[in-house]
């Protein structure tokens, strides 16, 4: 992946404002987002090493889980670190390229990680609605095409809306008022026309957030269906605790994502804009891994027998 990023901008470098208005609460601030990137990181990579020891989780649903915590840990750490830099250091500056760089990889594992909560409820729809199947119809080749399919999905879109960012002229001021580099705040800065990447943007979004949604909604809907038809009480439980925690993740995600489309773009919305973002980007990636593992008793049965093992070997 080449960009020809030459020629683009007179400037090349932003000045990322964060919180600067607010410069007491700087160091709470660095704090609660370094404890949250630490749990984040542990959380996640815990769940990805707890599936692969336990064979009981080699399962569709773990394999999709343990890409989603790989997602979360990618797109956490493209934002958490430049935040938590910026917040103790007076030099805020990003490159031109480093801030495209940022917007890209953040586009993409924003996109990939839509699609494969979508694919993860039609592995739901699958287990619950043809179990006896289940195994057959989320054949190991199938699982992997269908990752493969929302990686190459989210780098062709972000590329792509990328693309139509870099045709845009940027000629000052270099200040953007936003701890990273999201999309409505680097098109606030430029000086040419905005229209054609607006409209790249507004396509491939609505289209995500629909077929991704609908995606969801449909397998839900057939979900709801055959627990409905189910005769046993334990049956419906064990339907309702498959997919109460995916439909947890969903909720959070997807509703965070359309408070980001429904804020008005005014200067007065920039705040809302910055707690959405860190919601989205710091606080999302550190529930996914503990709604999944709470609600799961072989996650936790896993975690308590290694910690009881490094127990036993700290004592001897």
């Amino acid at each position: 992946m080449v960009l020809d990023m030459a020629n683009q901008s007179s400037v090349t470098t932003f000045i990322l404002l964060g919180f600067s208005e607010y410069p007491h609460l700087h160091a709470p601030l660095f704090l609660l987002f370094f404890i949250t990137y630490a749990v984040t990181l542990i959380g996640n990579l815990g769940i990805i090493v707890v599936r692969k020891i336990n064979p009981k989780l080699h399962t569709p649903m773990y394999f999709f889980l343990s890409h989603l915590s790989f997602l979360d840990i990618c797109y956490s750490s493209v934002f958490t670190p430049k935040l938590l830099e910026i917040l103790i250091v007076e030099d805020r500056t990003i490159s031109f390229k480093g801030c495209m760089t940022q917007f890209f990889f953040i586009c993409a594992f924003v996109i990939t990680e839509m699609f494969m909560l979508a694919v993860m409820a039609y592995d739901r729809f699958v287990a619950v609605c043809n179990p006896l199947l289940y195994t057959v119809a989320m054949s190991p080749k199938l699982c992997a095409l269908l990752v493969v399919g929302t990686y190459m999905w989210g780098v062709f879109c972000s590329l792509t809306i990328t693309y139509s960012l870099l045709q845009l002229s940027y000629c000052g001021p270099n200040i953007i008022n936003h701890f990273g580099c999201e999309y409505s705040a680097i098109l606030s800065l430029s000086c040419s026309d905005p229209t054609f990447s607006q409209l790249v943007c507004l396509i491939i979004s609505i289209f995500n957030e629909t077929s991704s949604l609908l995606i969801i909604l449909a397998s839900y809907v057939f979900i709801v269906v055959t627990i409905i038809k189910m005769p046993s009480k334990g049956g419906l439980q064990k339907a309702f605790s498959t997919c109460s925690s995916h439909l947890t993740a969903i909720s959070i995600f997807h509703g965070i994502i359309l408070l980001l489309y429904c804020v008005p773009n005014s200067k007065n919305s920039w705040l809302v804009v910055k707690v959405a973002t860190v919601l989205f980007t710091v606080m999302i990636p550190m529930l996914n891994p503990l709604i999944y593992s709470l609600r799961n008793k072989d996650v936790k049965g896993t975690v308590s027998r290694l910690m009881s093992l490094k127990l036993q070997s700290h004592a001897t």
